[in-house]
Parts: C-alpha cells; sequence; structure tokens
C-alpha cells in the first residue's frame, strides 16, 4: 500500500464531500490535492530543480494542513488534513522516495513505474506486445522483445499477461 496515495485518495474524497463554505477547506484541500498528484505523477523533466519544487511541496503540505485544522467551520474541514499530515508524519521517507527517486515503493503510482524485459526469460511468445495498448513492445516471435519507454504508459497490462516473469518492475 502506497501512503502518499492514499493521502491523495482522502484529498480526493474531501473535495468531493465539502460543502465548500469556508474558504479553508475548498481551497486548502484543493491545494493540497494538487501538491499530491504532482508528488505521484511523472516529472516532466529530469532536474533536480523540479524535485526540490516537488520536496517544498511537503512543507506546503504540512502548513496547509495547519491552518486548515485551525480555521476550518466544520468537522470535516478540521479533520479534512489528518490523513496527509500522519502519513507525513510516519511514513516521509515514502513521499522522499516519490521525489526524489521518482518510484513508488509499493508501485502503486503508476506514472512512477518503469517496465522492463528480462532477456533471459522472455521467450518471444509476443503475448505481452499483443497486449500493449500503445505498441511499446517490440521484437520477432521466438526472440527477446524490448520495451520502448517513450511509448510506454506503464499500464501494467504486459506484466499481468506474460507467464514467464519477464517483465520486471523498477
Amino acid at each position: 500500500t502506497c501512503m502518499v496515495d492514499i493521502a491523495k485518495f482522502f484529498m480526493d474524497f474531501i473535495q468531493h464531500e465539502s460543502c465548500g463554505k469556508c474558504i479553508p477547506c475548498r481551497e486548502g484541500t484543493k491545494r493540497m490535492l494538487e501538491i499530491l498528484e504532482s508528488i505521484t505523477h511523472k516529472p516532466s523533466d529530469g532536474s533536480h530543480y523540479e524535485a526540490l519544487e516537488r520536496f517544498k511541496g511537503i512543507m506546503q503540505l504540512e502548513k496547509l494542513g495547519k491552518v486548515i485544522k485551525e480555521t476550518s467551520l466544520c468537522g470535516l474541514g478540521q479533520s479534512a488534513p489528518n490523513p496527509v499530515l500522519s502519513t507525513l508524519k510516519w511514513f516521509r521517507h515514502e513521499y522522499e522516495e516519490h521525489i526524489f527517486d521518482r518510484k513508488c515503493p509499493a508501485n502503486v503510482c503508476t506514472e512512477l513505474r518503469t517496465f522492463k524485459i528480462d532477456v533471459e526469460k522472455c521467450t518471444g511468445c509476443t503475448v505481452c506486445a499483443k497486449k500493449c495498448p500503445t505498441n511499446a513492445i517490440i521484437g520477432t516471435r521466438k526472440s527477446p522483445h524490448f520495451i520502448v519507454e517513450d511509448k510506454c504508459i506503464s499500464c501494467g497490462s504486459c506484466f499481468e499477461v506474460c507467464k514467464f516473469d519477464a517483465i520486471l518492475i523498477s
């Protein structure tokens, strides 16, 4: 289970359940959800600057959470940031792995997953290539296949159908 994804799930739920009357709950939780989405999505480039910007998001989550708890008008708003603040307190290392290593330790955040084919195990059966919705898997029958990373959307359909455990997740 990915704690960052769970926090994102709860923020999405709060967005749908909030009445929208008070600004801290309506806008604060919206901003918290945006930050969590930026952490669980694939970065646009590989620069270290972007990682620092995303790390700054963790500090913003903590500040926003405290403000929302103290200034929301109802119980929903006052308790809304609790899942995020709790996961930040007890599972901060998972947030940091998402940001700095660009990987989800639980392999739940699909945009942070990378699939590779183990050429030693791949028999060239073409089942994975046929299942791939973006035609990101190339290779000829009875020869090891390869994944074109630029085409791969990290859906995991190749991983699910491979009978030879030749698809690796990293």
